[in-house]
């Protein structure tokens, strides 16, 4: 499959998209340098989220409304605070997409309704990613995906039945691609709470590309990700986590996006295939390999022994497996030490 002119599967490295998200800081130049400070680390994709308060909660007060979890890092806020700081005005997406194409990025985002949806098809994106709070929402999904572009869609907090719900009625609107991204829905997540081996079985299961979003801190996990398939990375992006931003605190700087961006391309180039035997690399340090030389001064008739037979580097004398069966036979002729053994160095008897 491919998402806009770029291939997505076996055979290719992973996609690396950086996900703003919020941490734009309501700054229209910040998001800008965004773009550009991820275009720089060499990540293949930006995306964005676009919904506005009013299209993804309610501007309500009583407790189901309120973040009163302990361990968030937006507790004390209510919904509708939390999605109106960090909410991209749809009016940049446009200049943004625009710098993005500039630079060579896929730009796309994550629609969180139907007329994000249409609002962002309007844009010509390549794609759409369903946000994992948003893998349960049907109604987007089937809208989504009957725009006939490529769906990513993060697997967070979904049990294999809402995933298979989710598939089902893309593919049934008429999602011919489909991406599924592993995902851990809290922030930051912990390594041992990432469960990768999700992303072959959601490729087995599901017949689609299967990848990561990933959010615990470093690169270690998504680098991990690609010896199992992920075929896209996603990860949050800022220019400096000390800066601030509803996501900072779990979002990767320039230099870490970076790193990613190169050791992701690494362990892919490293999976290889399953083959044994010397790579056409590996064909000029054979002759360092031990073999059988004749280690100390030897006349003609002389016996094979321990003492001046002997499994030693270079490699240029017979393959060690004969070390045993030529002990007790006889030398053909006189030879040096130092001299490799061959054949003709053996009395046939």
């Amino acid at each position: 499959m491919k998402i806009g002119d770029r291939e997505i599967g076996p055979g290719h490295p992973p996609l690396i998209v950086a996900e703003m998200s919020g941490n734009h800081n309501q700054s229209l130049e910040r998001a800008m340098q965004i773009v550009e400070a991820a275009a720089a680390s060499g990540a293949h994709a930006l995306k964005l989220q676009t919904y506005t308060a009013d299209t993804i909660t309610l501007d309500a007060t009583s407790e189901d409304f309120q973040i009163r979890d302990d361990e968030s890092l937006w507790r004390g806020q209510t919904l509708h605070e939390l999605y109106r700081s960090a909410a991209t005005p749809w009016e940049w997406h446009a200049p943004l997409f625009a710098r993005c194409r500039e630079l060579g990025l896929l730009a796309f985002s994550s629609p969180f309704d139907e007329s994000a949806v249409d609002f962002l098809d309007g844009l010509g994106v390549p794609a759409f990613k369903i946000a994992s709070f948003e893998n349960n929402h049907l109604p987007l999904i089937r809208h989504a995906a009957s725009k006939g572009k490529p769906l990513i869609i993060s697997t967070g907090m979904a049990t294999l039945q809402e995933i298979d719900e989710a598939v089902r009625c893309a593919r049934g609107a008429g999602a011919r691609d489909i991406v599924l991204l592993k995902c851990t829905s809290t922030y930051p997540a912990s390594p041992a709470d990432s469960n990768l081996q999700a992303i072959p079985e959601l490729h087995r299961v599901f017949g689609c590309e299967a990848g990561l979003s990933d959010h615990t801190m470093g690169v270690g996990v998504a680098v991990a990700s690609v010896a199992l398939g992920a075929s896209v990375i996603e990860k949050h992006f800022t220019l400096a986590r000390a800066d601030g931003g509803v996501d900072s605190a779990f979002s990767m700087e320039p230099a870490e996006m970076k790193l990613l961006v190169d050791e992701s391309f690494k362990a892919w180039q490293a999976l290889g295939s399953a083959t044994f035997g010397p790579t056409e690399r590996e064909k000029a340090s054979l002759q360092f390999r031990r073999s059988l030389f004749v280690a100390q001064p030897m006349k003609g008739g002389d016996v094979f022994t321990k003492e001046n037979l002997r499994v030693v580097r270079p490699g240029s004398g017979l393959h060690p497996r004969h070390y045993d069966e030529l002990l007790g036979r006889r030398i053909a002729r006189d030879a040096n030490a130092g001299t490799p053994l061959t054949w003709d160095l053996v009395r046939n008897e």
